[in-house]
């Protein structure tokens, strides 16, 4: 079995941002209302944490849009703002709304989330599509359950995955980065 970074730069070399000066990810759940403002709020703190805004970039989406224009579930920017990330301006969105070409890799909370992206991005030109924990060692099919029925311990447990994941994925994107002398 490949190894999380074999399988990263397997990908990368199929044509997408690793080398290139800018990259763009998307992070997609269902309603866009909790995980992926959450995984939004994450990585764009670690792009500003390690100082490559303008180089890397990030935006969040759901699979359907019902919650179109509404703010973060109140437990998510909660848990989010304990961990000094404020996620309470981010407005959802639904996935139709957005270009997929806009982005360079895309990723999912979870397995539905996986087929409906891929179902809609099938090509090869499209970007890849891959569950956020894909390149968590020993974790790659993980789903990261969607909290909205819990409570804010489910929130907190649904954060310090995706801060694990996208460490991982940070990690492997930045260090592939062109970055302007």
């Amino acid at each position: 079995m490949h190894s999380y970074r074999q399988r990263f730069h397997e990908a990368s070399e199929a044509g997408r941002s690793i080398g290139r000066r800018a990259c763009s990810v998307l992070f997609v759940c269902y309603e866009n209302i909790c995980r992926s403002p959450m995984a939004e709020g994450i990585f764009r703190d670690l792009i500003v944490r390690h100082g490559v805004q303008g180089v890397l970039d990030t935006a969040s989406a759901g699979t359907v849009g019902y919650q179109a224009g509404s703010y973060p579930d109140s437990r998510a920017r909660k848990v989010a703002r304990r961990h000094g990330i404020d996620i309470s301006a981010r407005k959802a969105q639904g996935l139709d709304e957005l270009d997929p070409g806009a982005f360079d890799w895309i990723f999912t909370m979870d397995s539905e989330n996986y087929h409906d992206v891929r179902s809609r991005f099938p090509s090869d030109e499209d970007p890849p599509v891959y569950p956020v924990m894909y390149f968590v060692p020993g974790r790659e099919w993980d789903d990261v359950a969607d909290p909205y029925y819990g409570s804010e311990d489910d929130f907190l447990h649904v954060f310090r995955q995706l801060q694990t994941a996208l460490g991982y994925i940070f990690q492997e994107i930045s260090a592939g980065l062109v970055h302007d002398e």
